[in-house]
């Protein structure tokens, strides 16, 4: 379903591989995934992408075509390429579940397998986790805004590739979406799949009042009428009428979609039109340009609208659509590794995050340490890999959507309203104390 090749990864990663083989560099070496800081839009982030980057791993192997294709390109040394054919990944992955709430500096995922594997997938690790990281927030983000309502992924045609529309459609289901427009990803990944009428069906026909009869009659299960093509109350008063009518014969109309202009106002002209015909079941549905902010404020209107569908500003994460993520080397050959440039320099050595609650089950903050450190909390990072296969504990899409509205219900208030506010990040004494003892080598 989503391309795996070897190929998939920025050219230096293999420039590094032939010149640790010439070298004789195969030792076991420890990379950790993080997001250095978040921006100033985002509180949090929700971690996703895993179950991708897992599949990836265990599957990580170059092909013949793969393998024929770099020895032609004159890139690398024809012995380097030669063995590449027996490459596999077999080492450990430690990370935090799909569905939980992180914040900045924290491991969300750290690799253990020999520093030619470790290195080699850096590039497709950051390219998995990273995108659904940041459209699964944006997900969460638009379903704090929206208590009880249907959410849909309206965002396919404008997302920035295929695969980029599929992995938008579950990260935004697991984030507590409940359904998406892409019938791939309901082929994929068992998202439900919802889909309404477009204006060009409704154009089509010499009659407003025909194209919603013939819609109805050929798909009346889940039937939504999208009613602002020429003029938004109109096609509500035709819905009205039309509604007895089909009800009689059985098919009954579950709501009309608005697309266009004022929704706030539309809706509530377009629910006493219901109303007044006696057709208060009819549910109103919205779509067209929106994001958590409009939808937030709809909602706080108290517009009658139960659903909504989120595209562009949702599958681009259009506010912000990248996050400063890093996947560095914190240990080589069982000797700690820190990164000192200026503005970028990293915390050493395997670490552990710990979270503490306060006594009403928001998150009260997280402590980053080393693993041998003793820290009060709820440890984040759980095996996820052991030998290059999956441990039989790692969940999948089901679990990870029930986590993430646990995760996002143990927000501080002000996070959940969408305000800025800070979750303290704490760096434990020990870690602080070896990337100090770090930098003196260093200076010596």
């Amino acid at each position: 379903m989503i391309e795996q090749s070897l190929l998939l990864t920025d050219a230096y990663e293999l420039s590094m591989l032939e010149a640790y083989r010439a070298h004789g560099m195969a030792e076991i070496a420890v990379f950790e995934l993080f997001f250095r800081k978040l921006p100033p839009e985002r509180g949090f982030l929700l971690a996703a992408g895993l179950e991708q980057a897992v599949e990836f791993l265990q599957n990580l192997r170059f092909g013949a075509e793969e393998l024929d294709w770099l020895a032609a390109s004159g890139l690398f040394a024809p012995d380097f390429v030669a063995s590449l054919a027996e490459f596999r990944f077999t080492g450990d992955v430690d990370a935090v579940p799909e569905g939980t709430v992180v914040f900045a500096d924290e491991p969300v995922l750290r690799v253990i397998a020999p520093l030619p594997q470790a290195q080699l997938v850096e590039t497709r690790l950051l390219n998995l986790v990273h995108f659904q990281t940041v459209i699964a927030t944006k997900a969460a983000r638009v379903v704090l805004a929206a208590p009880g309502k249907q959410l849909v992924d309206f965002g396919l045609r404008r997302a920035h590739g295929a695969e980029a529309g599929l992995l938008a459609a579950r990260a935004s289901y697991l984030a507590g979406f409940g359904g998406t427009a892409t019938l791939q990803a309901s082929r994929d990944f068992g998202i439900p799949a919802i889909g309404t009428m477009a204006h060009s069906y409704v154009q089509a026909h010499d009659d407003e009042a025909a194209a919603f009869e013939y819609f109805a009659r050929v798909r009346p299960r889940v039937l939504t009428l999208l009613i602002d093509t020429y003029n938004t109350e109109r096609g509500a008063r035709i819905v009205a009428a039309l509604a007895p009518r089909l009800a009689a014969e059985g098919v009954t109309v579950g709501a009309v979609r608005l697309d266009s202009g004022d929704l706030a106002a539309h809706a509530r002209a377009v629910r006493a039109i219901l109303d007044d015909a006696g057709q208060p079941n009819i549910r109103i549905f919205a779509s067209g340009g929106l994001d958590e902010y409009s939808v937030q404020a709809l909602c706080n209107a108290d517009a009658p609208i139960e659903g909504f569908g989120v595209g562009t500003a949702l599958t681009t994460s259009s506010d912000v659509p990248a996050l400063d993520c890093a996947y560095k080397l914190q240990e080589y050959a069982g000797t700690p590794r820190r990164k000192r440039s200026e503005g970028k320099a990293t915390w050493p050595g395997r670490k552990q995050v710990y979270r503490r609650y306060a006594p009403d089950g928001t998150i009260l903050s997280d402590t980053v340490a080393l693993l041998d450190e003793l820290v009060a909390g709820e440890p984040l990072l759980q095996p996820a890999m052991r030998g290059g296969l999956p441990v039989p504990s790692l969940t999948g899409l089901a679990e990870a959507r029930t986590r993430a509205a646990a995760s996002l219900a143990q927000l501080p208030p002000p996070l959940r309203r969408l305000e800025k506010a800070d979750v303290p990040v704490e760096i434990s004494p020990g870690l602080r104390a070896l990337a100090a003892r770090l930098d003196r080598d260093n200076a010596a």
